[in-house]
């Protein structure tokens, strides 16, 4: 799944899926359901990008001439994305879409991430989420960025003070603090900013 994001001017991924498959509306749908003044009812960017991700591939079965039924599309997608589907149903989905003219290498690139989503939304919409917990959030991220810088330049300067003392070989070298969550409950693994900013883990799938 690439991200193909870009802000020159040109149309982001989330654009060029939407014109090429005519996916007309729902990136007002999609912006609508990301800033919602009810902070209760708004969608999480992943979830975001699984509805996109669904009715692209759903467009793509109606232009090949197939009957969608009820259910079908959330199972088909699942199968071709899910991590805990085993390799067998996968492939047998595969051959499935093949067999109804769907070239399943071009949908599966086609694919967006929540950050193509969030790009999208932010830089291309110009969308925000105007509400006290939108704050809470920013301040948060900033105030754990503050303590990893601080902690960065600690743990740099004790470093430097051992390597003068000649009691810790080392050249020239820098301090990264990967700060990362993991949940237990879904497995999902993000950086501390990702978890913030996209609004939780799988659990809010």
């Amino acid at each position: 799944m690439t991200d193909d994001t870009e802000t020159d001017g040109r149309r982001s991924k989330v654009q060029r899926v939407i014109d090429e498959y005519e996916l007309d509306g729902l990136g007002d749908e999609l912006e609508r359901a990301w800033t919602a003044p009810d902070p209760d009812e708004r969608e999480s960017l992943r979830d975001l990008a699984m509805r996109f991700n669904e009715q692209m591939l759903e467009a793509a079965l109606r232009d090949a001439g197939d009957t969608v039924l009820e259910g079908e599309i959330e199972n088909t997608y699942h199968l071709l994305t899910g991590e805990s589907v085993s390799s067998g149903d996968r492939k047998r989905a595969e051959r499935r879409l093949k067999r109804q003219g769907i070239d399943v290498d071009t949908i599966r690139s086609d694919f967006v991430s929540y950050q193509a989503i969030r790009t999208y939304l932010k830089e291309h919409r110009g969308a925000e989420q105007g509400s006290a917990d939108v704050d809470r959030r920013q301040k948060t991220v900033e105030t754990v960025q503050r303590l990893r810088s601080r902690l960065v330049t600690v743990a740099e300067d004790r470093l430097q003070s051992l390597q003068s003392a000649g009691e810790v070989s080392l050249g020239e070298f820098r301090v990264i603090l990967d700060l990362r969550v993991v949940c237990e409950d879904c497995g999902t693994q993000q950086s501390f900013t990702d978890l913030i900013e996209e609004g939780g883990c799988e659990c809010a799938s």
